[in-house]
């Protein structure tokens, strides 16, 4: 066998191992459970229930800066929650919009809801903006009630469905876990979003051993993601509230990992039917989003560029092989390569709501990942990162 041949050898067998891990991931994936819907009546302070399950009071905090555009759907999931025990605190980030009179135009008939005003102006020296957010929404609904079974972050841009909150809080006692991230769907309408947003959840389905995870302290063996996440009080007290991840980019991983540093366990989870998020809106605003945080998924330069060799190696050499390489042999091998790659793919759509289809441009995706990671480093070194008006300072 000639040494191009035996790379892309290698590189098909990367591919379909990576796939059947990701096989063994989906058959262990946790899911919220069902439980049965218990009547809901809009008090301003309903009986105090500190236990451990679906009925147990539950806060939802929800941080919005500038999403008068989008919060909408957002709030009518919210109203929705048919949960026994639930306290919503909204937190108007400084907003120019108009973000804040919305809000509180849409859910001032609700008790269950407060809004909070962040004021103008940054946030203080060494705190990005979305960990300071919600650690003022957390404190505030600490103050309120020192005892909620669960604190459970939303973004603006995620629709919970109407039974989310009961079967989050059922999830967390049946899983034992401190810190849950479900992954809601991930809606992609244009070109852009249809090519990327599906290695989302594709990236930790595959790469990551997920039960393993769930009890390692390891850094590397954590992902989260801050569009839904729950965590139980004495956890987030226990690693000093988001004051622990005031300056980190991806604020939600970092939890994560302080949580499991405290000797707790974090997770991710299937929230396919619990939310779906639209997390970008077209091409624009979707590189901008992934340049202001992709430099940080990977620690270094280094580790940026051997992450991406190895995607590179595994799921673009064998299509790439398949259609130039010079003989049949090695066609061959580098097609084979190819659809267990799309293979992957295919499996977490049919699975987490993607689109099957899609699955065909998987070389392309990468390709675009790595020039998204190239862009992220080049704007972090630059000095050059923002969003929503702010820049993004990084020690």
């Amino acid at each position: 066998m000639t040494t191009g041949r035996a790379v892309v050898a290698v590189a098909g067998a990367l591919a379909a191992a990576l796939t059947a891990h990701t096989a063994w991931n989906l058959r262990h994936l946790r899911r919220a459970p069902r439980v049965g819907s218990p009547p809901r009546t809009q008090t301003a302070r309903p009986p105090a229930d500190h236990g451990d399950g679906p009925s147990a009071r539950v806060a939802v905090l929800l941080p919005a800066r500038d999403e008068a555009h989008r919060i909408g759907p957002c709030l009518t999931g919210l109203l929705a929650q048919d949960h026994p025990d639930l306290r919503v605190l909204v937190l108007d980030d400084g907003s120019t919009d108009g973000t804040g009179a919305l809000v509180r135009a849409t859910v001032a008939a609700d008790p269950r809801f407060r809004v909070l005003s962040g004021g103008p102006g940054n946030p203080p020296q060494g705190w990005l903006g979305k960990p300071w957010a919600c650690q003022r929404l957390a404190e505030a609904a600490l103050a309120e009630d020192p005892q909620p079974a669960l604190l459970v972050f939303v973004d603006a841009d995620v629709v919970l469905a109407g039974d989310a909150a009961r079967r989050l809080a059922a999830l967390m006692a049946e899983s034992g876990l401190d810190l849950a991230s479900p992954y809601p769907r991930q809606l992609a309408i244009t070109g852009a979003e249809r090519l990327v947003q599906p290695l989302l959840q594709w990236s930790w389905l595959t790469t990551l051993p997920l039960r393993v995870a769930e009890a390692s302290a390891r850094p590397s063996l954590t992902a989260a993601n801050g569009q839904v996440l729950a965590i139980r009080p004495a956890a987030y007290r226990r690693i000093g509230g988001h004051a622990a991840v005031r300056a980190e980019v991806l604020e939600d991983i970092g939890l994560a990992r302080a949580v499991k540093a405290a000797g707790g366990r974090a997770g991710v989870t299937d929230g396919t039917d619990l939310a779906t998020c639209r997390m970008y809106e077209g091409g624009r605003e979707l590189v901008d989003g992934y340049a202001k945080s992709l430099w940080a998924a990977f620690g270094s330069p280094v580790g940026a560029v051997g992450a991406m060799g190895a995607l590179t190696l595994a799921y673009v050499l064998p299509p790439a092989a398949a259609l130039l390489a010079p003989t049949r042999g090695t066609r061959a091998i580098g097609a084979a390569g190819y659809l267990a790659g799309v293979a992957g793919r295919v499996l977490v759509a049919r699975r987490t709501g993607g689109r099957p289809g899609d699955a065909w441009s998987h070389p392309a995706a990468i390709v675009a990942l790595a020039a998204l990671t190239a862009l992220s480093w080049h704007r972090r070194l630059r000095g050059g990162l923002a969003w929503k008006g702010r820049r993004v300072h990084v020690g």
